[in-house]
């Protein structure tokens, strides 16, 4: 991951700006930049990168001789660079970063338009001094993430995390108002004479359900129309080895973490047989974390034999993720209750990949079960209408949760770039489109459709392709005993009772209402006093009586036989 970090309209020392700036240094540890703005009153940027393409000319803030009042950084990947820099004809490149195609696009169409043709995962900041213009910019489910502050007098602060933010002040008496900048979203600012600056427009530039301009995907065949199921299942494998296949560049070895689920064996094994067709010079390594006897590492194992990738096990213990849970904490910038426990294991086996291996790029299944209807609450949908909107309003949350969850985890260990094949706009696109009915779960079998889209085809074992759906963070241990009872045992310890009851008083803003959640945000507002509202709500099961995030707790669960 790299970072992004910009401040505009601040009279902030330089000791401030560059201690603000070095609050996400983790985030890429290949070289930092920091750079004031010639001719423009009190205009900087701060950039960490982790380099993946063009390791020789791609540090930013990205200024080219063509159009030398623009300057771009940003954070993310552009799938279709090259495809876009050839069907406008764009000449006079000066790098050979993704990147750059931004600069080319904004100068011919403007800030819409530029935007609206990206395929990829981004956040971004570009200032057009020729115009007096900041605009800022995230993709469509926010994978790459960004925060803002803005004041009411002018001033305008921009950070891939939130806290590269919390230390500035600019004379405030009450902590500043960060907030997550929206997902799909470009916004408008016009920076005045005085260096102050004020927001003009916010529009969408795209949104979950929509198939991104065609323009930008001439590579690409138009898919066959209408709904006959064989031909929905060809085109659903279609895009998806589509979707993995765009993100293999890199110039760093490429990697998959595994937790023997159908979403992440599936993206392995296309992973895996994408890198033998491109003939890539090292084998996959795929990583699972869990207790010894917990499904997830042998549902992982037997994949990792099947498809023959360089399979890593990390052990997991009780005892090893509580000590955890405070650092995991300080890196989400959370209190939901299911993300931590989620991000426990992902952080471990995150830091294993940095310390023990040299894979850099990371691929992972996140946003399968939102887009799929993955969740096992989903049997108890109403209607196919309210599923179909449940999946939609899910893809709108993930910035608060899931793809939250994978980009800190994985970034908190420095040289680790995610990508999530699941999340392809156009593969995203087409299995929204489908009818409601041919979405849902089927024959008491969660992810039907995905799961018969590969039937046959020996991608991975019969008994994953159709193993029931077993949470992440409940999957690392077994079934006797969770991860969660253990967080929930260790919390009884840490918090009495009276300061549960107390709770509403204490912490008015969704107040916890157990010991574990209690705890969480007690750390939460330890790093981050005043804050609580970056989170809006907690991720919870719809449709069913849930007291509880976890899947084992629904009634509706049944593990499979072997577990």
């Amino acid at each position: 991951m790299c970072g992004i970090w910009a401040l505009f309209g601040s009279d902030e020392c330089l000791s401030v700006q560059c201690t603000s700036a070095m609050k996400i240094a983790h985030r890429g540890p290949d070289a930092f930049r920091f750079e004031n703005i010639n001719g423009f009153t009190n205009c900087c940027f701060g950039f960490h990168r982790l380099a993946i393409v063009d390791q020789l000319y791609g540090m930013q803030p990205i200024r080219i001789k063509k159009f030398p009042y623009l300057w771009l950084v940003y954070n993310g990947e552009i799938y279709n660079h090259h495809t876009l820099k050839e069907r406008f004809e764009f000449t006079d490149y000066q790098t050979k970063v993704d990147g750059e195609i931004l600069l080319h696009l904004y100068e011919r169409f403007g800030i819409q338009k530029m935007a609206s043709l990206l395929d990829g995962v981004f956040a971004f900041v570009l200032l057009d001094t020729a115009n007096r213009k900041v605009f800022l910019g995230r993709d469509t489910y926010g994978v790459r993430p960004m925060f803002k502050l803005l004041t009411d007098d002018g001033f305008l602060a921009v950070c891939s995390e939130a806290k590269g933010l919390t230390h500035i002040t600019h004379s405030m008496s009450s902590p500043p108002k960060i907030t997550p900048f929206l997902p799909g979203h470009f916004e408008v600012f016009d920076l005045k004479p005085t260096g102050k600056v004020e927001s003009i427009q916010m529009d969408r530039f795209h949104c979950c359900t929509q198939e991104p301009n065609h323009a930008a995907y001439d590579t690409v065949e138009r898919l066959p129309s209408g709904f006959v199921p064989e031909t929905v299942k060809s085109n659903i494998r279609s895009l998806f080895e589509n979707a993995v296949r765009k993100r293999l560049m890199a110039h760093r070895r490429i990697g998959c973490l595994l937790s023997g689920g159908l979403d992440s064996s599936l993206v392995a094994a296309t992973l895996v047989k994408l890198s033998k067709e491109e003939k890539l010079k090292y084998p996959i390594q795929t990583f699972a974390i869990g207790a010894e006897d917990s499904p997830d590492i042998l549902a992982a194992r037997k994949v990792a034999s099947y498809i023959g990738s360089e399979h890593h096990e990390v052990n997991f213990t009780p005892e090893e993720g509580l000590k955890a849970v405070e650092e995991v904490i300080f890196h989400l910038e959370t209190y939901d209750i299911t993300t931590i426990r989620a991000s426990v294991g992902m952080y471990l086996v995150s830091k294993y990949i940095r310390e023990k291996t040299d894979s850099v790029v990371i691929f992972s299944g996140e946003g399968s079960d939102e887009l799929t209807q993955g969740y096992i609450y989903f049997h108890k949908a109403p209607t196919p209408k309210a599923a179909a909107e449940d999946s939609v309003r899910l893809l709108k949350e993930l910035y608060l949760f899931d793809v939250l969850r994978a980009d800190r985890t994985t970034a908190a260990h420095g040289p680790l770039f995610l990508r999530v094949p699941f999340l392809d706009h156009r593969f995203t696109a087409y299995y929204l489109s489908l009818p409601e009915e041919m979405r849902q779960p089927k024959d008491g079998v969660e992810k039907h459709l995905l799961r018969d889209s590969f039937k046959g085809l020996n991608l991975i074992p019969d008994e994953i392709l159709w193993r029931r759906k077993e949470a992440f963070s409940d999957g690392m241990m077994s079934v006797k005993k969770s991860w969660y009872n253990s967080l929930q045992d260790q919390m009884e310890s840490e918090v009495n009772d009276f300061q549960l009851e107390k709770s509403p008083k204490t912490f008015p803003f969704l107040p916890p209402r157990t010991k574990e959640a209690y705890f969480y945000r007690q750390v939460f507002e330890k790093h981050y006093p005043g804050q609580a509202e970056w989170l809006s709500h907690y991720w919870m099961p719809r449709w069913i009586n849930a007291t509880d995030p976890s899947a084992r707790t629904l009634s509706i669960y049944k593990p499979d036989k072997d577990q």
